[in-house]
């Protein structure tokens, strides 16, 4: 985000009646809040100053959460999730399962194609991060497994 869209941000939450608002767009993050001044009625005469104050922040990159010894099973494609072959089957797997390296822990479907996706380690399904149905991106976590 570079500093005319940010300035072009600021004049347009000043124009309205929003009270803060916080912008967040990959690692960077911006939180427009309106001062205190701004609730005094001298905010609408002609020589107040903008009663917007931008914080900026670069957000450090999301600290994962400790996982110990789990293996993430990530998504290697983008596409939809669905726990079972068709909607009247069971769940290929489910929380505390134990999979074999090479079992079918989901299918991923992606441009009319379904693909089955193995476990690459063998253990015990500890967690299940997606919804069936829910659209996935590529590398997403899926599974974790602790082996």
């Amino acid at each position: 985000m570079n500093l005319s869209e940010i300035k072009q941000l600021i004049d347009i939450v000043n124009s309205s009646d929003l009270q803060e608002t916080i912008i967040e767009e990959g690692n960077f993050k911006i939180i427009l809040r309106r001062s205190l001044a701004a609730a005094t009625p001298q905010l609408f005469s002609a020589q107040a100053a903008p009663a917007l104050q931008a914080t900026l922040q670069v957000a450090a990159p999301a600290e994962p959460e400790p996982v110990s010894d789990l293996i993430e099973s990530r998504s290697p494609i983008v596409g939809t999730f669905y726990h079972a072959s068709s909607p009247d089957s069971p769940p290929f797997v489910a929380v505390n399962d134990i999979v074999k390296k090479g079992d079918v822990l989901c299918i991923i479907e992606a441009m009319k194609l379904m693909n089955e996706i193995e476990a690459e380690v063998s253990g015990t399904i500890v967690e299940i991060l997606v919804e069936n149905g829910q659209a996935v991106e590529y590398d997403q976590p899926l599974f974790r497994i602790k082996p």
